[in-house]
């Protein structure tokens, strides 16, 4: 008998689906909302009304129905597994999992006990986010943080990045959203003098990760990292 293929779903060779933020800022190379980041496809899915000033500052208040849904059809068109664009939808992961039954990973924040079993035990995370005022302990407990996590946002430290993101603009400032992120690096520096790692919150901030890993010369992970493993899980490397 010859090689048999069996249908049953609608797209194939995609097995990512990424729940998008209902935003029109600008999406760089880097950026889970650029299609040129992956180098796998990946499937979209907007997730219309869920701004980043929702999702971010009001705790994607009202929210829950409309990602599971828009989760349920990424998962009926093809998908494997399921995963956002913001690391405060960390709030949302248990719902997701039970409703769609395939793996979830809405958060970078979730690598955080992984990365504290990588680390000497004097060793700290620091915790880079894009609102230290709205990140919770209900998020961070969503996503296996500790509550005296050590946490710097870029909307206390910077101009640019924070602003241009929340407030949903059209127009960024490359340069000085980098000058943000290394800012905020620094005062994660001074807040602790035994950082060990660093952990990217937003997934926005992927883009100048290089850029904070050379700056500190400490470990950067990000949500990039992360879903390149989850790809991996989903659809492992053949070798023979």
């Amino acid at each position: 008998m010859g090689t048999i293929a069996l249908g049953g779903k609608s797209v194939y060779g995609a097995s990512v689906g990424i729940l998008m933020l209902d935003a029109r800022f600008p999406r760089i190379p880097g950026d889970m909302g650029n299609a040129g980041t992956w180098p796998f496809p990946v499937h979209y899915k907007v997730v219309r009304n869920a701004t980043p000033d929702r999702v971010v500052r009001r705790q994607a208040e009202g929210l829950s129905g409309a990602f599971i849904d828009a989760a349920r059809e990424l998962v009926d068109t093809g998908c494997d597994g399921i995963t956002t664009n913001c690391g405060f939808l960390s709030l949302f992961q248990a719902e997701l999992a039970a409703a769609v039954r395939v793996p979830v990973a809405t958060s970078s924040l979730m690598q955080y006990p992984m990365i504290r079993s990588l680390l000497p035990l004097d060793r700290e995370i620091g915790i880079l986010t894009i609102s230290a005022q709205t990140l919770t302990g209900r998020h961070l407990e969503a996503a296996g943080v500790p509550a005296d996590a050590v946490i710097v946002g870029t909307d206390g430290t910077g101009t640019e990045f924070s602003r241009v993101i929340i407030g949903n603009e059209a127009r960024l400032d490359v340069d000085a959203a980098r000058a943000d992120l290394i800012a905020a690096a620094d005062e994660l520096g001074r807040r602790s003098a035994s950082l060990g790692a660093i952990l990217l919150e937003c997934t926005n901030m992927t883009p100048y990760a290089d850029d904070i890993a050379r700056h500190t010369g400490l470990p950067v992970f990000d949500m990039y990292g992360f879903i390149c493993w989850f790809q991996t899980g989903l659809r492992p490397r053949r070798f023979a």
